[in-house]
């Protein structure tokens, strides 16, 4: 009989950022891939569409994580506003019941193009959250 594999759970996860040891992410989106459809017609078939694989794109990831003292990512963002460019790898890991290292994400060639800031509100007792979207030239899936 086969062993029983679970699903991992989207809640535990860590993200390693080449040269940035930061506090831990309460969320990260954005890992998805598309291959665009080329569309053309075959002479001797007028009323049909062929398809081939075009252009592969990489969406952004989004990285959100609470506010601390920590500038490490704002500052990596601000080389780029100032022009330089500086890509490092990233890496997304689920991490399994038991604590170890399962399903993994690499993200190759990553730079932060959009920053944001926390909200403020005086009415609330919410904790602050940054947000980084970072453009890529690749995500590959790891085999734990």
């Amino acid at each position: 009989m086969p062993q029983r594999k679970d699903p991992f759970r989207n809640f535990r996860f860590h993200v390693e950022i080449e040269g940035i040891q930061e506090a831990g992410f309460s969320e990260c989106t954005g890992i998805e891939s598309t291959v665009e459809p080329i569309e053309y017609r075959v002479g001797t078939d007028p009323t049909h569409a062929r398809k081939l694989p075009g252009m592969t794109k990489y969406s952004a990831i989004t990285l959100k994580w609470g506010v601390t003292d920590s500038s490490a990512l704002h500052d990596w963002h601000e080389q780029i506003v100032q022009g330089t460019i500086t890509r490092k790898n990233v890496a997304i890991t689920l991490v399994n019941e038991d604590g170890k290292d399962g399903a993994r994400w690499e993200v190759q060639a990553a730079w932060p193009s959009k920053y944001h800031g926390a909200d403020m509100n005086a009415k609330g007792n919410d904790v602050g959250i940054e947000t980084l979207e970072l453009s890529n030239e690749g995500i590959v899936r790891k085999k734990p």
